[in-house]
């Protein structure tokens, strides 16, 4: 065990160093999460004071229109759960949320060499994947996120690799794996999708007996294998709803649905991906389909391009995806990596049909994220492979040597590849988050109160940052715009050049209604042009002065 106290450290080291360069949350998804955990931390439950996308309050605009709402209406609690009692203990601090992802998300490296020794791989093979999982390529930088990311990273991989075990006799890991999924599904809603795949090995491995009594092929050629028991999948069922059913029952409580986002078609019945920041577009399954086959057919195969792009980058780190397809080649038998298989397979069809118009927004990436680990293993083992082939034909190779060298090579480069893409997008993630450093700063000198409600693309990252409560500006019309700031009595207007509301870009370049006033601090931007981040005052009121004629 040596080795993978060994694992553990090097993968503690690499987060840890992500987090003393990158402390903080970067995008939408982990402010929300931190900014969920902070509020169970400070006893105010699972509510937040800011509206993040209008499809957390039905896909309209609330009559009436108050804050704070309850949470979690679409993203799921599990990745703020496990920071809540670091920021009890430590105070809400950047350090206190990153802190059990770091913990947890460096159990992946162990537990890769764990799933590689079980499957019976050589030594170096169960090493070197360890290490990749360690420095996943390009998804390391963000494995350090206070989100998902750690907590799939192993959990999902774990959650295989125990259906494997399943498979090869072993009831009580099948029944485990269920509670696993039911983690799985506690932290993102495509988890659902790691469950049904658990569901599917067991289907096909009572189809297996099924056909080997009929007489015909088997698909398995271990035709003589016990299948796996009932009692195994009623376990693994009963764990599931053990860790899902309270969380069900909550939203039930609350929202009226187990799934308000889905059940609403906020988030399934898409045409665009603009409609899923706007109170207008009322997406339902008529209008959907309404739109007509090509353009159906058209947004499901860019979800699926977009899905093979991202694990290709994300998962294969480019240079990993030949050996990787002759490693599943070579193991596409072998009961180790069957759940593998199936939920690669699950994964894609979910990000094909189900959500494809969120997959370039980085959503299946969190999905894929947990084929990591086993597709660490199949990338090595088609190194070997193939330097086996080649030392066959070629004398003057030596087997093992050759494959030594090519194995610890190929790692390098995954590693240099992590070095090469984590800089440029840490310092993408700075050029957001030092502007919004200086708003926080210019509210408190200005004397803003803390109720304040500010307008923004960003609600929680704005709440993460300078403490106050807000809206999201919605992807509609300047009318519809100013109906939510006058809905919910919002104070100031925050634009930013990068990531704007469309109906808000004449504002920043100049061109304003009269319910917002001039800009009271502006960031200039490098080029000279739009401001980078720019503050408005907003006046809905009657006797509100500040913003002028």
């Amino acid at each position: 065990m040596r080795t993978a106290a060994v694992l553990y450290v090097l993968a503690l080291a690499v987060r840890a160093v992500l987090v003393a360069i990158f402390p903080d949350p970067a995008y939408p998804d982990s402010y929300y999460y931190v900014d969920v955990a902070r509020s169970i931390a400070a006893g105010q439950g699972l509510s937040v004071d800011f509206v993040w996308i209008f499809a957390e309050v039905g896909n309209r605009l609330p009559n009436p229109a108050v804050l704070p709402i309850p949470s979690n209406a679409h993203w799921l609690p599990l990745a703020s759960f496990i920071q809540a009692p670091f920021i009890s203990l430590l105070g809400p601090t950047a350090f206190a949320s990153a802190l059990p992802g770091v913990l947890i998300g460096a159990l992946v490296a162990p537990l890769t060499w764990l799933i590689a020794r079980d499957a019976g791989a050589r030594p170096i093979v169960g090493l070197a994947a360890g290490v990749l999982s360690a420095i996943p390529g390009a998804a390391t930088v963000f494995v350090a996120q206070p989100e998902n990311f750690a907590i799939l990273h192993p959990l999902v991989a774990a959650t295989l690799w125990l259906t494997a075990r399943g498979l090869k006799g072993d009831a009580k890991s099948f029944a485990v794996a269920g509670l696993l999924a039911g983690l799985a599904t506690l932290a993102r809603n495509d988890g659902i999708l790691l469950a049904g795949a658990i569901g599917l090995v067991w289907v096909a491995d009572r189809a297996r007996v099924w056909r080997a009594r009929r007489g015909r092929r088997a698909w398995s050629h271990m035709d003589d294998r016990l299948p796996i028991p009932v009692m195994a999948a009623v376990g693994a069922a009963g764990l599931f709803l053990l860790v899902m059913g309270p969380w069900w029952l909550r939203q039930l409580a609350v929202f009226g649905s187990i799934s308000p986002t889905s059940s609403s078609g906020a988030a399934l019945w898409l045409r665009t991906i603009s409609e899923w920041n706007s109170i207008t577009a009322d997406p339902s399954l008529e209008k959907f389909l309404a739109q007509g086959l090509p353009a159906i057919l058209a947004s499901r195969l860019d979800g699926l391009v977009s899905a093979l792009g991202n694990f290709a980058v994300f998962v294969g780190s480019v240079v990993l995806l030949p050996f990787l397809l002759i490693g599943a080649l070579a193991k596409r038998h072998a009961l180790d990596y069957g759940p593998w298989f199936v939920y690669t397979f699950v994964a894609f069809a979910g990000a094909t049909f189900l959500y494809p118009l969120h997959v370039p927004g980085g959503a299946f990436i969190h999905t894929a994220i947990g084929l990591a680990p086993h597709a660490a293993i199949l990338s090595v083992e088609g190194i070997l492979i193939m330097v086996g082939w080649f030392s066959r034909r070629r004398g003057s190779w030596e087997g093992r040597s050759a494959g030594t060298v090519f194995v610890w090579g190929i790692v390098a480069l995954v590693v240099a590849s992590a070095v090469i893409f984590t800089g440029p997008v840490q310092r993408g993630w700075d050029a957001s988050r030092q502007p919004r450093i200086a708003l926080a700063a210019e509210l408190d000198r200005l004397g803003v109160p803390k109720d304040d409600r500010l307008l923004s693309i960003d609600a929680g990252g704005f709440k993460y940052w300078t403490g106050r409560p807000g809206v999201v500006t919605p992807d509609d019309p300047i009318e519809v715009i100013e109906s939510v700031a006058r809905a919910y009595g919002t104070r100031w207007l925050v634009l930013e050049r990068a990531d704007a509301a469309r109906a808000l870009a004449p504002v920043l370049a100049g061109v304003r209604p009269s319910w917002i006033g001039a800009p009271v601090f502006q960031i200039p931007s490098a080029d000279g042009g739009l401001p980078r981040l720019a503050l408005y005052p907003v006046c809905t009121v009657s006797g509100d002065t500040r913003c002028g004629t």
